[in-house]
């Protein structure tokens, strides 16, 4: 056991959190003749660093997925959501969510594509929230950062959160807060493509490059305002925002996070660096979900699709979801960290 215990340490600490980037860039800053115990020289190793690694990452991560990705293409999954009933739908739908795009203004589309083809209201909900709170990329980058425990965790309760949330409005019987236009639509069944191994190594590729060319901006912006977290910002007032001296932390995160436009890739160097000062895991996981979930390009996107009211209850039951995690995590805090 305490062999397996070992072995796992060093994947998480070495491998996926790359402690041995972050040590050489130090010795190169110091060779250099910079203090990384500065805050110029701790900002300048920080931002190396978690931008090299993210990107890193990101090109694995999405080389993965997409491959994976390429089993799955619209037909396919609205053909594997259509044998279900239920609240099985509803489970199928958001783990479904798991292997698609990483921000929400890519998976809009594909909502619009599954209610246009028929599916049930709740289901399609299940897969529009699942699919950019809930995926293989958090799952790793989460564990990269904060260990196994809390991404199993995370991604089990954005899980609950989708199926919950699909649910629910499939009860309400909203179909009439559909815009007409995707009622009345005609989804192409279009023939299954087949694709051999080739060209879903190519596939792939192309989409670490396409997804590469977007995040880039935002990954050096959330990784320029986490390295000016981490060493510019004094701990004491980080504590006193965030910490455990205001009981609304939780939902002044999730409200701060919504109106933003990034994914968890930009997202995580903001997360890492408030922990790192103080703030409550909770509290910064709001922020991270409210972020990826609630943007607001892509409410614009999605009521576009949708009637305000329905757009209304769907805002209302992601941010009641992330508050609730958020609260949740801040109680187990000391239990998993």
């Amino acid at each position: 056991m305490e062999v397996i215990k070992t072995a796992w340490d060093f994947f998480q600490t070495e491998i996926l959190g790359m402690s041995w980037l972050n040590r050489l860039i130090e010795t190169l800053l110091n060779a250099c003749g910079l203090d990384t115990e500065s805050r110029i020289g701790g900002s300048i190793q920080f931002f190396i660093y978690d931008v090299i690694k993210i990107m890193i990452l990101l090109g694995v991560l999405i080389f993965v997925i997409s491959y994976i990705q390429s089993y799955f293409p619209p037909e396919r999954t609205k053909k594997i959501l259509g044998r279900f009933q239920g609240i099985g739908a509803n489970i199928i739908a958001a783990l479904l969510g798991t292997v698609t795009p990483f921000c929400s203004c890519s998976s809009i589309p594909l909502f619009i594509g599954f209610t246009s083809a028929g599916l049930p209201l709740g289901v399609t909900f299940s897969f529009l929230i699942s699919s950019p709170m809930v995926d293989l990329g958090s799952l790793v980058l989460l564990m990269s950062i904060f260990g196994w425990k809390v991404a199993v965790i995370y991604v089990v309760l954005g899980l609950v959160i989708a199926v919950a949330g699909g649910t629910l409005i499939e009860k309400l019987h909203l179909e009439n807060q559909v815009e007409e236009y995707i009622r009345n639509g005609k989804a192409l069944d279009l023939p299954q493509e087949k694709l051999n191994f080739k060209e879903r190594i190519k596939y792939a590729w192309e989409q670490v490059l396409s997804t590469a060319k977007k995040v880039v901006p935002y990954v050096l912006i959330g990784v320029g305002i986490g390295a000016f977290i981490h060493n510019w910002i004094p701990e004491e007032f980080i504590v006193r925002i965030l910490g455990n001296n205001n009981p609304f932390g939780v939902i002044l995160a999730a409200l701060a996070g919504a109106p933003m436009y990034s994914d968890i890739f930009a997202t995580i160097p903001i997360v890492e660096a408030l922990l790192g000062k103080g703030a409550l895991l909770g509290v910064v996981l709001s922020f991270m979900m409210g972020v990826i979930t609630l943007s607001l390009p892509s409410m614009i996107m999605l009521r576009k699709a949708i009637k305000p009211k329905l757009l209304s209850i769907f805002v209302a039951i992601c941010m009641v979801g992330i508050i609730i995690v958020g609260y949740f995590f801040n109680l187990i805090q000391p239990l998993i960290l």
